[in-house]
């Protein structure tokens, strides 16, 4: 067996059910998880009825660069929303199956590991990008997220010397598990010091729709390279997908696009990889993509929830003000997250991730993701809310029995 398995980590969910293993819960209270960010809204039912309609093109084997059609679609919604001057079709576009398992791809395709393979990931994150590295044969670069920089990492402190054994960059913006967006003056930062120190930019921007302010949509990557005049996008790629998108994440579709080299490179490894979406999911992302009515219908709801859980916990908890995602990143009273995570688990029949399972050691010594839980939101109106409430009464009930003299 490949001996870079022994490397990687449990999987936050495995963390979290070996912290709850020994609890029983209330049989009163109903399980609210807010735990895995799966969204519960409803599918957009086009791509539904597209994907019954072409089913029998399930009898023929699909291309890995896709429908031409569905690189139209993909290109020509990338172009209105990040006002770019154009996307060439076939060489700057790919689809592929979710950003899940684009990104591991990409990171075993563009590795070189004849020298040193240093991937730099924000912490806390997304595990894909960590365990993708390890199996590549790399090792990552933790870039903190904290509260004090806005939860975005802090370009400025890395050195030189540093960036000097980078290959790749990952962003993610909006953050998981922050929320937090990523402006484009970072972005155009980060761009220069690709082009200084010759790493690739790999931008995850999966919940890039799912925004609070409808007249401020978070900015991606090639738009940052539009504003610079860089139109052939080099050394970078964006990642995105329909799952959050579109309440799509069982069709297991998305996209890469960006530097035609790269995409030519990954489009080969992939013709390998035999990842190639069958013939009905590209129809229904053709029609998914196709479609912005039931994207900001998911917005308008995603904001009613953080509406009513913000009303809830903002007099009990400290987090960011959300900007986009569906996650809320507050910080736990008293510091400790597992703690908080079981105690609400074992009283009020709630589940939460605690934040320390989504980071590791940083430059200070210490675990940025540690003290806070992420929330995911991604559950009706009535039970987030519902479970807002008791993880308030589970705080106040705390607080009550340490003033009590």
């Amino acid at each position: 067996m490949n001996p870079d398995l022994d490397a990687l980590q449990p999987y936050p969910f495995e963390r979290l059910a070996a912290l709850k293993a020994d609890l029983t819960p209330p049989e009163s209270l109903a399980h609210i998880p807010l735990t895995i960010g799966e969204p519960r809204h409803a599918p957009y039912a086009g791509a539904l009825e597209a994907l019954n309609e072409t089913s029998r093109e399930m009898a023929r084997y699909p291309a890995i660069a896709g429908l031409p059609e569905l690189r139209q679609a993909i290109a020509d919604w990338a172009v209105r929303r990040f006002a770019l001057d154009g996307l060439d079709v076939e060489r700057q576009v790919l689809p592929v199956n979710g950003t899940r398992e684009a990104i591991f791809a990409f990171v075993q395709c563009a590795l070189d590991r004849t020298r040193p393979a240093g991937v730099a990931v924000p912490n806390p994150f997304y595990q894909i990008y960590e365990g993708a590295t390890l199996l590549a044969g790399g090792s990552t670069l933790t870039l903190d997220c904290r509260a004090d920089n806005d939860f975005r990492p802090d370009l400025e402190a890395i050195s030189a010397d540093t960036w000097r054994d980078v290959q790749i960059v990952f962003v993610c913006s909006p953050g998981n598990p922050t929320g937090a967006v990523t402006p484009l003056e970072d972005l155009e930062r980060l761009i220069r010091l690709a082009d200084e120190h010759d790493f690739i930019v790999a931008a995850d921007e999966c919940y890039s729709e799912l925004y609070l302010d409808e007249n401020t949509p978070p900015p991606g990557l090639l738009q940052a390279c539009a504003r610079l005049g860089r139109h052939d996008y080099r050394r970078c790629l964006v990642f995105h997908s329909l799952s959050k998108r579109s309440n799509l994440p069982g069709l297991r579709s998305g996209f890469v696009a960006g530097d035609a080299e790269l995409i030519g490179a990954f489009r080969r490894y992939r013709t390998y990889h035999g990842c190639a979406m069958s013939l009905p999911l590209q129809h229904a992302s053709i029609a998914a993509w196709r479609d912005e009515d039931h994207v900001r219908a998911n917005r308008d709801a995603y904001r009613e929830k953080f509406a009513a859980v913000t009303e809830i916990l903002a007099p009990v908890m400290d987090f960011p003000t959300p900007q986009a995602s569906f996650y809320l990143w507050p910080a736990v009273p008293g510091g400790d997250d597992e703690a908080f995570a079981r105690d609400l688990y074992r009283l009020e029949n709630v589940s939460v991730l605690p934040g320390s399972y989504m980071g590791r050691r940083g430059s200070r010594g210490d675990n940025p993701g540690a003290g806070r839980i992420r929330l995911a939101l991604v559950d009706d109106l009535a039970a987030t809310r519902e479970a807002a409430q008791r993880m308030r009464r589970l705080i106040e009930a705390t607080v009550s029995r340490e003033t009590t003299p």
